[in-house]
């Protein structure tokens, strides 16, 4: 059980994402709506297909002009024409066929396609011919496909809450939408404190590192489908964190703070908790998590007049990536009006092994980042069950790095593909035991 003096992730997510609501929709135009939720319920503008259109490359005909055609008595059909793909077709003689293109608008009078297989020309470019003969008898509505078969003008095609991806716009598009109600992308500005920090790739001076958390959660950020608003640092006092604060908020929908949440006699957030104004309000926590007990979260009161939710994350990297997938996440699948978003901390998705013994601290969930691995040899003698309905077999996987989760072992963080969590009633893993799994963005989704 966590300390009296921490509580639970679940019950900090819930009391910071509390206020947070799906931002509100706009008109989008379907090439931008790509990763957006849909807002509206959408009806067909179109029938689709528009038009009775051929199914097949072939020979538009009447199927009675054709029957008893077989491969040894063939019906021959003058060719009244071509109908390429695009082009209103004059209507169809009767006695006679007129060639025709794959998703070509049949002509009026025809009932039925005959693939140029089933004919005595040859598929591909070649001279309009004089006339077709016919191997095999069509019956009505032979490779025809019917205006309004995939759906009538009117008919529900997509409801509210549809999470827009590659066939649900080209759905969108062939029903005679360009452009749907859409929650936008949340705006996410970040902004890293300590006077430690300098642009990675340049020389450090004495007590200096590189800002490696402005790229992570930049890279998160997008990785969540969430765009930047921009990347900023503060030094380590309240004044010049509250500037940033506001100018950051600007421009944003939600603001991540990384550093400055902890007990040190320089933390400005700590600093800027104590003494928040009427453009600010601030909670800090300690949460019963290892890496990142110390949290915080509240608003800034932006310049336009809205209050822009603030997340507070710890300054140590693994701590930082830790409570982004713990806390940022859901409030990022929040802003977004995601399907089923949770508005509490993430949980495991899957199970997996610990290939190797870890330890952990008592009265805190522990999270560590891990990669997948092959089955240690010899094997543990006494493998725990797994949980239901997760089958007899489970990946194995060890922390990234030997030291486990320690929350500054930044360097290791390339090969993690998920954190494995720990409950707090345990002193860690043994080799063996069954470990939950959260899941880690796999690759970059440009915004």
């Amino acid at each position: 059980m966590p300390s009296p003096a921490m509580i639970t992730p679940e019950r900090y997510v819930d009391e910071a994402l509390a206020a947070l609501r799906p931002l509100g929709a706009v008109p989008t135009r379907l090439e931008d709506a790509h990763g957006l939720v849909l807002a509206e319920d959408v009806t067909a503008a179109l029938p689709v297909p528009p038009w009775t259109n051929s199914a097949m490359d072939g020979y538009a005909l009447r199927a009675e002009d054709a029957v008893g055609a077989a491969e040894r008595a063939p019906v021959i059909l003058p060719v009244a024409g071509d109908i390429p793909a695009g082009s209103p077709p004059a209507p169809l003689p009767p006695g006679t066929a007129m060639r025709i293109m794959t998703g070509a608008m049949l002509p009026e009078g025809a009932d039925a396609v005959v693939r140029v297989e089933d004919t005595d020309q040859s598929p591909g470019p070649r001279p309009l011919p004089r006339e077709v003969a016919i191997h095999a008898a069509p019956t009505v509505g032979l490779h025809v496909r019917r205006a309004g078969e995939g759906c009538a003008a009117g008919d529900p095609v997509m409801g509210a809450g549809t999470l827009l991806g590659a066939t649900a716009i080209s759905a969108l598009a062939s029903v005679g939408r360009d452009e749907v109600l859409a929650r936008p992308r949340p705006r996410v500005a970040i902004v890293s404190t300590g006077a430690e920090l300098v642009e990675p790739g340049q020389g450090l001076a004495p007590g200096t590192i590189p800002d490696s958390n402005s790229l992570l959660l930049a890279g998160l950020i997008r990785e969540h489908g969430a765009a930047l608003a921009g990347a900023r640092r503060s030094a380590d006092s309240a004044e010049d964190l509250a500037q940033a604060l506001l100018e950051a908020a600007g421009g944003a929908d939600l603001v991540v703070t990384s550093g400055g949440v902890s007990a040190g006699a320089f933390d400005p957030l700590t600093m800027l908790a104590a003494g928040t104004g009427a453009r600010m309000r601030l909670s800090l926590s300690k949460v019963a998590m290892q890496p990142g007990k110390p949290q915080g979260h509240g608003a800034v009161l932006a310049d336009d007049g809205r209050e822009v939710p603030l997340l507070c994350l710890p300054g140590n990297p693994v701590s930082a990536l830790v409570s982004f997938a713990l806390i940022v996440a859901p409030a990022l699948a929040l802003l977004a009006g995601r399907p089923g978003a949770p508005a509490t901390a993430a949980a495991p998705t899957s199970h997996a092994r610990a290939a190797v013994a870890w330890t952990g601290p008592v009265g805190r969930r522990q999270y560590v980042p891990v990669r997948v691995v092959g089955a240690p040899d010899p094997l543990p003698e006494s493998l725990p069950a797994p949980p239901d309905g997760t089958g007899p077999i489970l990946p194995w996987v060890e922390p990234t790095h030997r030291l486990g989760s320690g929350s500054h072992l930044v360097s290791s963080l390339g090969t993690a593909v998920a954190l494995a969590v720990v409950d707090e009633d345990s002193a860690g893993a043994r080799g063996g035991d069954v470990v939950g799994l959260i899941p880690l963005p796999s690759s970059a989704r440009p915004c």
